[in-house]
């Protein structure tokens, strides 16, 4: 008995951690698949435990790809670790996905975890009431699996929200804004406490304007892990409890035990926008994008350049907007340089402001950049826009500076300097801002925001005099496949 109680006592030492109990739970739920530990599980465990014992926010984001045990550690065995290990029987779970059927799913594995030999030998936890999408303790914790459509009948001290789009919903504009609109307005306030109570997002992207989309474009205040199966440098992941991608060089895999290079391969040319979006979590615009942005960046960031070289004339385009909301655009400073035969994206100004401390960018950024550098402002029409143009003229006095009227879409005038970047004439200078600017650029006219690229635009129609460019729109294929 001594001995019996002994090996109980060893397994309740390691399940204090939760990749601890994981890796000891996990032959129990699922006897019949080996346990493959990497990194990306210990990355999911260490931010629920932060959330359990309230060491970082309790709103967590995470993207990773299909394949990744997502469901298993976030919406089954989270679940029974803080009921168990954790002794917080109490807690209330709210459990949700687009599909009734994986709801269902991961509730009967969390109950029948929980009413396993093993679990209620190490922590005993009768249940009063038990169901296929529901079931109590006799603490008054529950579990209750419900459709993404019908959070708003359901409250919990933890929300977890596994795959809130389908594959077809997420491509329909109409049903991704519904499911948008429902976490937004419904789901959000399913919490019991709205400060302490949980809500953990997991999903792979569908969409720019998914879900995860809308969180970041809106600053929810959401922690978010992001894992690609390729590691890009330039999107490295980090978040708030120290925790960083581990990975050294672009390209390297996130596992390949799990996904050995020969099946990415085979995922990749299967379907670039599939993989795009649902593997590395940059959901890219299913028609093309405007931008080859390779061609810029190099597969492994080898073509982004230090700085610029002696000589080269430049001009910085504006695209001003006027408000602080969250999806709100931003107003945006791009500066050009041309140095035969190469152009070079050299600096990125963006900050969401209003329109007083927008013209205070301008006027700080253009003093900065000093006289040797064109600034080119779009003018509004009528008499605000004339108003606007004085008051910005009387504070660039001694600068180079003209203001014009913007005319035709963004897309049309971004057409040329796409045709540069497709042609491979455009380098990028190594910058804090560089991420931002290649999603855009990469998702472009889909994405999100379109400010940096409509002042490269401008920037760029402005600098075509300097190299004899056309700055209108030009024969031969933009968009590509």
């Amino acid at each position: 008995m001594a001995e019996v109680r002994q090996h109980s006592d060893e397994i309740r030492a390691r399940c204090k951690s939760f990749a601890g109990f994981v890796r000891e739970a996990w032959p129990i739920i699922e006897p019949h698949t080996t346990l493959i530990w990497n990194w990306h599980l210990e990355a999911k465990c260490a931010h629920l435990e932060a959330i359990t014992f309230e060491r970082m926010t309790p709103r967590l984001l995470v993207n990773e790809p299909p394949g990744s045990s997502k469901s298993l550690i976030i919406s089954v065995l989270w679940q029974a670790w803080e009921w168990g290990p954790c002794n917080l029987p109490g807690n209330k779970f709210l459990s949700t996905s687009y599909e009734l059927g994986n709801v269902t799913r991961d509730t009967r594995k969390t109950r029948n975890l929980i009413l396993t030999e093993w679990h209620q030998e190490l922590w005993p936890m009768p249940l009063v009431r038990q169901g296929e999408t529901s079931f109590e303790t006799e603490k008054t914790g529950t579990r209750e699996g419900v459709p993404f459509g019908s959070l708003t009948a359901k409250r919990g001290d933890r929300l977890t929200i596994d795959d809130p789009h389908s594959l077809q919903g997420a491509e329909s504009e109409v049903e991704r804004e519904k499911a948008v609109r429902q976490f937004i307005e419904g789901g959000q306030n399913r919490l019991n406490d709205q400060t302490k109570s949980a809500i953990v997002i997991v999903m792979q992207r569908l969409h720019e304007r998914d879900l995860t989309g809308e969180i970041l474009v809106r600053e929810l205040g959401y922690e978010h892990l992001m894992i690609p199966m390729e590691f890009e440098i330039e999107r490295r992941c980090e978040t708030v409890i120290g925790w960083r991608d581990p990975r050294t060089f672009d390209g390297e895999l996130l596992d390949t035990r799990r996904f050995p290079r020969e099946a990415v391969d085979l995922l990749k040319k299967d379907n670039d926008y599939m993989y795009a979006g649902q593997y590395q979590q940059r959901p890219a615009p299913r028609e093309g994008g405007m931008f080859k942005v390779e061609q810029i960046t190099g597969e492994d960031g080898a073509l982004l350049v230090d700085c610029v070289p002696a000589g080269a004339k430049r001009v910085r385009g504006w695209d001003i907007a006027g408000s602080t909301r969250k999806k709100s655009p931003y107003t945006v400073g791009a500066r050009l340089a041309w140095l035969a035969p190469i152009l070079y994206i050299e600096h990125v100004e963006r900050a969401r402001a209003e329109i007083d401390i927008a013209e205070r960018l301008i006027v700080t950024v253009a003093r900065d950049d000093g006289p040797a550098v064109k600034q080119s402002v779009p003018q509004d029409p009528g008499s605000a826009g004339k108003s606007q143009k004085l008051h910005l003229a009387n504070q660039l006095i001694g600068l180079d500076f003209i203001f014009s009227t913007e005319t035709g879409t963004k897309e049309d005038r971004a057409i040329p300097l796409a045709s540069m970047v497709n042609a491979g004439n455009v380098r990028m200078v190594k910058g804090a801002w560089n991420g931002p600017l290649i999603d855009e650029m990469r998702n472009f006219p889909a994405s999100a925001y379109k400010d940096q690229v409509d002042a490269l635009s401008r920037a760029f129609t402005e600098i075509s005099k300097f190299i004899g460019a056309p700055s209108r729109r030009v024969a031969g294929p933009i968009f590509v496949n």
